[in-house]
């Protein structure tokens, strides 16, 4: 092991750490075993996920204590990406080091890969069929309200001040009447992030601290960077300069640019990929931009699998197999990254948590998120709920505008059932998806009598 993994008896003087004594840590082969499971049973999205580890790994097995839990969580919400893979990914390495975290972050995320890609084939094959149509009515309408949830969520814990209201609002603003790109508003408010810090706290304690490192050279880091930058890199170059006009080579650069800008977790990629997909590069229709990730939402595994969605339909017009091809670079793409990121900043965890500066750009960056996360629940609300809805320009703003008479009465029920079950009675969102979608069935049949 590394000296970053922690011994039973390094934990055993942390009275968080439930029942330590009683447990060992594990061999990894149990560690293989434990993160297939998970992998297979990680349903409901990042929140979901997030408990399940939790409840798992410091309850049941006593690997973690409650601090390092949530230091790990903590770290990997400062990351661009799924935070919940990177999470697995980071005690994966905490526990056996980069093999440990190959294990977990890989195992995290094949099980539902494999279950997306065959979801994938037969949506492509099938997607048209009547019944199918009926059933996706259901999941269209849940996914908006499992949007409005983690809009919901995020918001309660970001906005905590009128400083990140404002931050929210204008990247709201820039995104949906503007259509500034993602990557533009990040940046923005990182900026303004450490302009706010300078301006508020440079005489604080907090910021002449200065954190150990504790075994960490710049030699070991630029070696994770160069390594895994060409693991990452290499394929992805070898398929632009071999077939550079094709969707393959568009694929890698588009999911590579949205591994790097994506802070805010898997709705945040979401809300960045959603418009552009559809509209700039016209690989999916609205609607099944719609539906994928109502399959993602159905499926273990990361909710950022619907990428791999996207990689599929995008490639699939010449067979399944351009199509896997298509789904493999998207999920290379994704996730490889992740793997840069947890094992480039693992070791620093522990000095980065000292750096306010940091904690206040990445914190203008979550408020911007709750923006750009509002505009993709609008956006989604409008293509569901509306037959046919135009882009129009009115001056310097861009305006998405509805036809009122094709509103779709069976979605607009569903989608308050939805909110009842969510809001009201706080059922799961697996419940949430299993009523909403059977009462599609049959609202369709009884209006097709």
């Amino acid at each position: 092991m590394t000296s970053d993994t922690p011994s039973v008896e390094q934990s055993s003087d942390d009275s968080s750490l439930i029942g330590v004594q009683n447990y060992s840590l594990p061999s990894l082969l149990d560690a293989f075993w434990f993160w297939l499971r998970i992998g297979f049973l990680s349903f409901g999205g990042p929140a979901a996920q997030i408990s399940l580890m939790h409840s798992e790994l410091v309850k049941s097995k006593g690997w973690l204590s409650e601090r390092q839990y949530l230091h790990a969580l903590s770290f990997c919400m400062l990351l661009p990406g799924p935070e919940a893979m990177q999470l697995a990914t980071y005690v994966g390495w905490r526990l056996h080091g980069v093999k440990g975290g190959l294990l977990a972050g890989s195992l995290f995320v094949l099980p539902g890969a494999l279950i997306i890609l065959l979801l994938a084939g037969l949506y492509s094959s099938f997607g048209s069929v009547p019944i199918v149509e009926a059933f996706f009515i259901g999941i269209k309408a849940a996914v908006i309200v499992i949007v409005v949830q983690a809009l919901w969520r995020i918001s309660k814990k970001t906005l905590v001040n009128f400083y990140y209201w404002l931050i929210a609002g204008v990247s709201f603003i820039g995104i949906f009447f503007f259509a500034l790109p993602f990557p533009y508003i990040v940046v923005s408010a990182l900026l303004l992030g450490f302009i706010f810090s300078a301006q508020s706290s440079i005489n604080s304690e907090a910021q002449k601290q200065n954190a150990v490192l504790n075994g960490v050279s710049l030699k070991s880091s630029l070696k994770t960077i160069l390594v895994w930058l060409s693991i990452w890199w290499l394929p992805l170059l070898l398929i632009i300069f071999a077939l550079p006009d094709s969707v393959f080579a568009d694929l890698g650069i588009f999911f590579s640019k949205l591994a790097v800008v994506t802070f805010g977790g898997a709705y945040a990629v979401l809300s960045y990929m959603a418009q552009d997909v559809v509209t700039q590069y016209g690989w999916l229709s609205a609607q099944q931009m719609i539906d994928s990730l109502g399959l993602a939402e159905t499926t273990p595994g990361p909710l950022i699998l619907v990428t791999e969605f996207v990689g599929f339909l995008a490639a699939s017009e010449q067979g399944f197999w351009y199509g896997a091809f298509g789904a493999l670079i998207a999920l290379w793409a994704t996730f490889v990254p992740c793997f840069l990121w947890v094992f480039l900043g693992a070791p620093y965890i522990e000095w980065l948590g000292e750096q306010p500066r940091i904690k206040s750009a990445l914190n203008c960056v979550t408020a911007a998120v709750v923006g750009v996360i509002l505009n993709l629940s609008l956006w989604f609300f409008l293509h569901v709920l509306f037959a046919e809805v135009v882009l129009q320009q009115v001056g310097w703003l861009k305006v998405w505008n509805p036809d009122v008479s094709q509103i779709n009465w069976q979605v607009l029920l569903l989608m308050l059932l939805g909110v009842y079950i969510l809001f009201v009675r706080k059922l799961s969102v697996i419940w949430l998806l299993s009523i909403v979608s059977l009462l599609g069935l049959l609202l369709n049949f009884l209006t097709g009598l």
